[in-house]
């Protein structure tokens, strides 16, 4: 059996493989700390205690056979930075993804390190680790002086159960410090940040042992010593392990607190005039592009704290919508956190257009998932001006759960759309399946594809349809952008 480990930003989530099949899951909320506008953070404490929760939970489900585990994989939020001092001792509480702040440090690291595209694939973005860094030294100098280590969410984790402090590929690769093609850290793009890498953790693949469980970890957990904790990935790069996305032109969405379209490639694939992220996949020798939204399923979350209603109910709402009722509802743009791909804008904000007396909370929802599936629209025209092409896309995260949703999705992306059984689980299921891989696994067994759920074919006369209203959304943006200097 194998154990994954996903620390989202939302939750924690843990699950155990049995002979390749879910046999337990469990999870634990997280919240964001929000102190100034722009800000997001954790403490990383409070990662541990979700772990422990878990952990627990998971133990009492199986009983005896939770001493059956083999190895352990993790996975990931990506780009948040636990600074910790030469006691180990965390500095501050981790800055994380959706953070805005460090916007004119990331003008500040681009005019630092000439080589920054070339060598990370990526433009500057606040969301990166490296700006994170920048910002500290500025604001918080007393903090930067006494950072002897950067570890990234999950490795924080894992130093917690190994005493090891290691990182994988995918996840390095959205530090902004990482040579991507070389899949090592690059000593001039920490030096522009004033860094170097005896700042940084060890480097894995994440197919690879990575860190084995300490002792009085294993003891308190009811595990045996030394299990081998897997390099893991990033959430993306594990959900797509999960999702057996290992091969080139293998594609999936992910509708979880951000939207991503995720395509797998068998080289370094640089884009950064389209916002494109080029990354290190979680698998040795090859890499992926992503197009990535700040806000997907969190903007339905949002509205339903607004309405103080819940997400089966504004969905049913939704569905009983009649085919004018959506034709004439509000468009929404679903930047509450900024925005990444394609617009690298941290100022962007969401809003909703058209709004009249007669507007029902129906159709503000319906407004919110078209807005979303509008936004990975723009995210998958950067991909193809970027050269890569889809034939059909699987779809994760807890918006798959929405049959209505990935209707739209499909229609919007003129795109097949593929859900699986477990397709929900994301990263944590990559995860125990890259432990699987650590402990000795074949590729070809652990990385097939779950069972299709469900087919969505796309509808040309709906897609035609909304392809007006698209273009009406992407004129709503220009207009907030060019309209910014009177707020």
């Amino acid at each position: 059996m194998y154990l994954g480990i996903d620390l989202g930003t939302s939750e924690l989530k843990a699950l155990v493989l049995a002979e390749g099949e879910i046999v337990a899951t469990c999870s634990a909320k997280l919240s964001v700390q929000r102190p100034h506008p722009h800000w997001a953070e954790q403490a990383p404490q409070d990662w541990w205690q979700a772990l422990e929760q878990t952990i627990g939970e998971l133990r009492q489900t199986l009983g005896e056979r939770w001493s059956a585990i083999r190895a352990i994989g993790l996975s990931g939020q990506m780009h948040g930075a636990v600074l910790m001092d030469s006691h180990h001792q965390v500095l501050r509480p981790c800055i994380l993804w959706n953070d805005t702040r460090s916007a004119a440090e990331c003008s500040e690291l681009t005019e630092r390190a000439s080589d920054l595209h070339s060598v990370s694939g990526n433009l500057a973005m606040p969301g990166f680790t490296a700006p994170k860094l920048l910002w500290v030294a500025r604001y918080e100098p007393e903090i930067f002086a006494r950072v002897a280590t950067v570890l990234l969410p999950k490795d924080y984790l894992r130093w917690r159960m190994s005493g090891e402090k290691i990182a994988d590929m995918s996840d390095a690769a959205g530090t902004l410090w990482l040579d991507v093609a070389r899949r090592d850290w690059s000593d001039s793009l920490l030096a522009a940040c004033g860094l170097t890498r005896d700042q940084m953790p060890r480097l894995a693949e994440g197919s690879q042992p990575a860190g084995k469980l300490q002792s009085d970890v294993a003891h308190r957990w009811g595990l045996p010593e030394g299990i081998i904790i897997a390099g893991g990935g990033g959430d993306n790069a594990a959900s797509a392990v999960g999702l057996g996305a290992v091969e080139p032109g293998d594609a999936f969405i992910s509708l979880g607190t951000s939207g991503v379209l995720f395509a797998v490639n068998d080289r370094f694939r640089p884009a950064p005039a389209s916002a494109v992220h080029a990354f290190c996949h979680a698998l040795p020798a090859r890499w992926h592009q992503m197009s990535v939204m700040l806000s997907a399923a969190s903007c339905l979350r949002w509205l339903c704290e607004l309405l103080n209603a819940s997400e089966s109910e504004l969905l049913a709402e939704v569905a009983a919508l009649s085919e004018e009722a959506q034709r004439t509802a509000p468009l929404f743009l679903p930047y509450l956190a900024g925005e990444r791909t394609p617009h690298n804008d941290p100022q962007a904000s969401g809003s909703f257009h058209h709004l009249t007396l007669s507007t029902q909370r129906a159709a503000l929802a319906y407004a919110v998932l078209e807005g979303v599936a509008f936004g990975l629209a723009d995210g998958l025209k950067a991909l193809n001006e970027a050269g890569t092409e889809l034939d059909c896309c699987s779809l994760t995260g807890g918006g798959a759960r929405s049959a209505f949703w990935a209707q739209l999705i499909a229609d919007t992306l003129d795109l097949p759309i593929v859900t699986h059984q477990g397709g929900e689980t994301g990263g944590a299921l990559g995860a125990a399946r890259l432990g699987w891989l650590a402990d000795g696994g074949e590729p070809q067994q652990v990385c097939q594809k779950p069972a299709v759920l469900k087919r969505y074919l796309p509808d040309a006369t709906r897609h035609h349809q909304l392809q007006r209203r698209l273009d009406y959304f992407r004129l709503l943006y220009q207009q907030q952008r060019e309209a910014r200097g009177a707020f």
